[in-house]
């Protein structure tokens, strides 16, 4: 056991950072922007040890109450900021702006307590809006000590129709590498998409079943899947008597990530564990992955798996096995 967990370890270290940093978003919890109580449950450990958290400020709230979830989001930085040493798990923060302008005047609002801040997700990123958001999140990062993220969600109506979508596709795809150091998640708003065409997926269905929905999510994954980590849609469901919402989330994360999708966005508590339990990395993946990834040139390029059920080759299994040592380092092991 010691030699594997040695192995992961040297090849975990000669992973991309950043890249790894997209992975352990996880669990993205979205609240309200006016939920006074954030300090509160992070200092009674309410939440637990493995999940982020989105402050939001769009679709959460109403229109009328922007202006206090503004104050109520920098109150929470401020109490935070001041008792970091009384939260026993401090996860990363990331608001969920309105619109672009709320970005630079947030930061400048949050003062030394910005340090906190990872950084933003940007709802309904179309083509027409992107190079503002670009603009601000740049304009951050020049003012902080540390990066400030973005994160990009794809969610809107020209994503809808095939004639928009894939040029819209491309030029987002452009746009965004053009700043790649500051995208964190390319994200995917499946409400939003849902919305446009009337449906609403039951705690047994997955959103891949929702075969017009699937297909944009496949486009999505096609563009940016070589340059950007893709997050899963949120999934609404967390309570019931038989618990078939945690076994519908199940479900669907097992499509997100056998599709290519990495992380979650969840509404409630319950989700967290449910998520973060199902991105461990399967023992007998994990195997596998040593095995292609620590693998001595030889003229055969392909092996036996461990449990001698499946092939294992060497110049097309790598991607897939760098992403198992990933997933095990920051989730575990199953």
């Amino acid at each position: 056991m010691s030699s594997k967990r040695a192995l992961i370890e040297e090849i975990f270290k000669a992973i991309d950072p950043k890249f790894i940093d997209a992975y352990a978003v996880g669990p993205l919890m979205y609240s309200p922007a006016t939920n006074d109580k954030i300090y509160d449950k992070l200092v009674a450990g309410e939440f637990g040890t493995r999940f982020s958290l989105a402050l939001c400020l769009e679709d959460s709230i109403d229109d009328d109450a922007v202006e206090q979830g503004e104050k109520t989001i920098v109150e929470t930085f401020r109490k935070i900021y001041a008792n970091q040493d009384k939260i026993p798990y401090l996860p990363k923060i990331f608001i969920r702006v309105r619109y672009p302008e709320q970005i630079s005047r947030l930061y400048k609002d949050l003062g030394e307590t910005a340090e906190l801040l990872q950084g933003y997700t940007l709802p309904k990123f179309i083509v027409e809006n992107a190079q503002i958001y670009i603009d601000e999140i740049k304009k951050v990062n020049e003012q902080s000590s540390h990066t400030v993220y973005m994160m990009p969600i794809l969610e809107s109506g020209e994503l809808v129709s095939l004639n928009t979508r894939h040029q819209a596709l491309n030029k987002l795809h452009d746009m965004l590498m053009e700043c790649k150091e500051y995208v964190l998640n390319v994200r995917v708003g499946g409400n939003d998409l849902c919305h446009i065409f009337g449906t609403r997926r039951n705690a047994n269905e997955t959103i891949y079943d929702i075969h017009p929905i699937a297909n944009i999510l496949s486009d999505i994954i096609t563009y940016f899947f070589e340059d950007f980590v893709i997050s899963g849609p949120v999934w609404e469901y967390f309570a019931d008597e038989n618990d078939n919402w945690k076994t519908g989330l199940e479900n669907e994360i097992r499509m997100d990530l056998l599709n290519g999708f990495v992380g979650k966005t969840i509404i409630h508590p319950n989700q967290i564990e449910v998520v973060a339990n199902s991105m461990k990395a399967n023992q007998h993946d994990l195997a596998d992955a040593i095995n292609i990834l620590t693998f001595k040139a030889d003229l055969v390029q392909v092996s036996k798996s461990a449990s001698g059920t499946r092939m294992n080759e060497m110049k097309t299994h790598t991607n897939w096995a760098k992403k198992q040592i990933i997933l095990a380092k920051i989730y575990g092991v199953r």
